[in-house]
């Protein structure tokens, strides 16, 4: 793969996840965008479907951490980045629903500011964020 391809293949990942976050309202079930929209630490949980919420939830960061990993492999052409990756992801998804399942189950206003980062953890790449830097820093002491 030449490095035009590669990094055109890169940047078109990236835009899948742009396309994510974008659509995120008509892709997925999620009461909880306009309820930490406003200013959640005052009102009380929205009603929600635990199962639906949950299984979007997962889609959602299924999806993200699918691209997430193809964009490290592309980016450090090393499958063994990518298998620290997914078992980084696998462990990383299994303590954060844990977590999110039992915000969701017991909303309590004064955790509402914790469910809100570990519900951002799960929705969003930022794992991605932290591994890139790693692997680049990780790369270059090598």
């Amino acid at each position: 793969m030449t490095k035009t391809v590669r990094y055109i293949s890169i940047f078109s990942l990236f835009g899948l996840l742009i396309l994510i976050r974008f659509f995120e309202n008509e892709l997925f079930y999620d009461p909880y965008l306009v309820f930490f929209q406003n200013d959640y630490l005052y009102i009380d949980s929205p009603r929600r479907e635990i199962l639906k919420v949950t299984s979007y939830t997962s889609l959602r960061y299924l999806l993200n951490s699918l691209i997430s990993l193809e964009i490290l492999f592309l980016f450090f052409q090393d499958k063994s980045v990518v298998q620290f990756s997914t078992i980084i992801y696998s462990i990383a998804f299994i303590l954060l629903i844990s977590i999110y399942l039992y915000f969701v189950i017991n909303p309590k206003q004064e955790y509402y500011y914790l469910f809100f980062n570990i519900r951002r953890f799960l929705i969003q790449p930022i794992i991605l964020i932290l591994l890139l830097p790693a692997f680049y820093y990780h790369k270059l002491k090598n």
